[in-house]
């Protein structure tokens, strides 16, 4: 509802004073229950009576919502005197109370609210008495102001401080540049471009989020405080065939499930479908989330996803994960770099598009001190074995082959680059590869608890 606040006029007999408060209602009324109504005023015009810290705290949210309004006060302090509004500094009379639509009370002064309070008996006007609800007309609401978007947060005066805490929530979901689609809309309504089903499509495009989230090798303690909680809170969830039965048991039974998982040799989803499926799926206004084995972004085609959605206007978040190239050569008791065995190291895929093989990262098997860790590596253990010889690297370069990483059925097998093809077909899926002289280390950690 809108109220002109120049509205103006002396009362008449068995007329009703336009308000949003509840001052007109008899005390059984009030006692009974408390009516109000949330309104959106219009050109108001604005009475602040009041010079201190409580007037101050009044005239600064006034400012912030560009609403125009006169000062007066006998006392003024510094703080007020510093902003750029009207004062008049001098006792309040009758005479200023006949010109305002809205008068606002903020001395705590009885003197000065029984003046206020006699001028009502003979004119229409809004009241607001700080501490005095039951004196008052309206109460000032807790607001967010996006634009043309305004929202009001109102607990009729019982207590402002819980209205703050609700709106600064409610703030937590509100896009930031929702005001840009509320301009666009004003503009295409000025020309009369009304296409409701789109202007919803936007919107709810603006309130869902994607999140990407890394579920780690599989074991559920290793899953982040953050991951755990954001699944907490999603209404639809898309998870990968590697995400383990533990992890998938943590959604919340009213979240819709959609498993998208691509196995090799079976896969249910092309990465493109899975896009367009996210697409549809978050113009809803949904909260999504995407669940990934390890990390989103340690080749599991995250920032493809992230981008296509980003490019169409989806608000997108990565919530990392511990990747198995990292969490699998530790639970194998390998750690990756070691003082005299590797001072640095390499992950890399052996797996291109179109399922064919990476050798790209083979030079890296000749450097010294060197750790490389391969994922999707498995299939191609054979002409990874046979290429590596062939460029002349040491056939008894130690490969460790670590299956399902961090879960109950962990498997390790130690062998050499030799004897790789031999080995890899006794392994499981899924499964790494590490190459280099911190295997050896296998023997001697091999036994330590992980996690």
């Amino acid at each position: 509802m809108f109220f002109n606040g120049q509205s103006r006029r002396k009362k008449k007999e068995g007329s009703l004073p336009l308000q949003s408060g509840s001052a007109s209602l008899t005390q059984s009324q009030q006692g009974a229950r408390m009516r109000s109504l949330p309104i959106l005023l219009t050109k108001p015009e604005i009475l602040l009576i009041g010079g201190g810290k409580v007037a101050l705290h009044k005239a600064r949210i006034l400012l912030k919502n560009d609403v125009p309004f006169t000062l007066i006060a006998p006392q003024i302090c510094a703080e007020l005197l510093n902003l750029d509004i009207s004062i008049q500094k001098k006792k309040l009379r009758c005479r200023d109370l006949d010109h305002a639509g809205i008068i606002v009370d903020a001395t705590g002064n009885p003197d000065v609210t029984k003046l206020i309070m006699e001028r009502k008996k003979q004119y229409n006007f809004l009241f607001n008495c700080v501490d005095r609800p039951d004196l008052c007309d309206f109460y000032f609401s807790s607001l967010l102001n996006y634009g043309n978007l305004k929202i009001a947060v109102s607990t009729n005066g019982c207590s402002p401080s819980i209205g703050q805490i609700v709106r600064d929530k409610i703030a937590t979901i509100i896009p930031n540049n929702i005001h840009l689609l509320l301009e666009d809309q004003k503009l295409q309504r000025k020309q009369g471009n009304i296409n409701i089903p789109r202007s919803k499509e936007q919107c709810n495009k603006l309130f869902s989020t994607v999140y990407l989230i890394g579920c780690g090798p599989g074991d559920v303690d290793m899953l982040t405080m953050k991951a755990y909680r954001t699944i907490q809170q999603m209404d639809i969830i898309l998870y990968d065939h590697l995400v383990t039965q533990e992890i998938l048991d943590l959604i919340p039974p009213r979240a819709r499930r959609i498993p998208v998982g691509k196995q090799k040799g079976a896969h249910s989803f092309r990465q493109e479908q899975i896009n367009e499926l996210i697409l549809e799926l978050a113009k809803s206004g949904a909260k999504i989330a995407r669940l990934k084995s390890g990390d989103p972004y340690i080749f599991g085609r995250g920032a493809e996803e992230a981008e296509y959605l980003i490019k169409r206007g989806i608000r997108v978040e990565v919530i990392s994960g511990i990747s198995s190239a990292i969490a699998g050569p530790s639970c194998a008791g390998i750690p990756p770099t070691a003082r005299g065995y590797a001072t640095n190291m390499s992950i890399v895929s052996a797996h291109s598009a179109g399922n064919r093989i990476n050798t790209d990262w083979l030079p890296l098997l000749k450097i010294p001190n060197h750790t490389t860790i391969v994922l999707m590596g498995l299939s191609f253990a054979t002409r990874i074995a046979q290429m590596a010889l062939a460029t002349g690297v040491n056939k008894a370069t130690p490969v460790a082959i670590v299956t399902n990483a961090s879960r109950p059925e962990q498997q390790t097998l130690i062998t050499d680059i030799e004897h790789l093809p031999q080995t890899a077909e006794q392994a499981l899926r899924p499964a790494i590869i590490v190459i280099g002289d911190v295997v050896n280390l296998h023997q001697i950690l091999g036994n330590m608890t992980v996690s």
